[in-house]
């Protein structure tokens, strides 16, 4: 799943990130992809927060549809999470393991004042995601961040693509989504 071996500087992780308010659902916007995400949509990322427990500190429930939404079938990849440091609370570095027993660096490398959006970097920068805690994003926002992707933390976006997310409330209730994190304004006619 890619060599973490770079010649690039290392990443510059976010100076701050509450584990605990780090956690809930996350669509993904857009994706430098790995294998799996290459032709995928309606992409989300459920985290949670595990404590007093010795294996893994995160549990990370990542489904998806496999192509075209609502269209294609459900796909998931349950994950484990390891915040790395001295203070499980407040890191911007963990390690993710999508496969055991490969551990992947997972880099919060920007990160919005009300964890309302965040970027994930790689250090060889062969992956990278922009996530949202809505199924969409402003543009602006958007282009900030893809900007910030290139200048800040030397990205290049050949292969980056938008994540389609299109849902319907079927949708939304098959994959367990509160309407909170899901509002009816973001769904589409069935």
């Amino acid at each position: 799943m890619g060599n973490t071996k770079s010649s690039f500087p290392p990443l510059q992780n976010v100076v701050s990130c509450q584990t605990e308010k780090f956690m809930g659902t996350w669509f993904v916007i857009a994706v430098k992809p790995t294998m799996f995400e290459k032709t995928c949509s309606n992409a989300v990322e459920k985290y949670t927060f595990l404590k007093d427990t010795s294996k893994h500190d995160i549990d990370i429930d990542f489904t998806y549809n496999a192509k075209e939404p609502m269209t294609s079938a459900v796909k998931s990849l349950p994950q484990k999470g390891w915040v790395q440091g001295d203070d499980k609370s407040n890191s911007g570095l963990w390690k993710v393991s999508p496969l055991w027993p490969i551990k992947m660096p997972y880099h919060i490398i920007e990160l919005g004042d009300n964890y309302e959006y965040c970027c994930i970097g790689y250090p060889n920068r062969e992956y990278a995601w922009i996530m949202a805690r809505k199924p969409v994003m402003d543009e602006g926002l958007y282009n900030d961040l893809t900007k910030k992707l290139v200048e800040k933390h030397q990205y290049s976006l050949d292969g980056f693509r938008k994540v389609p997310q299109k849902w319907t409330k079927a949708e939304r209730e098959k994959r367990e989504i509160s309407v909170d994190d899901l509002p009816d304004k973001f769904l589409v006619a069935e």
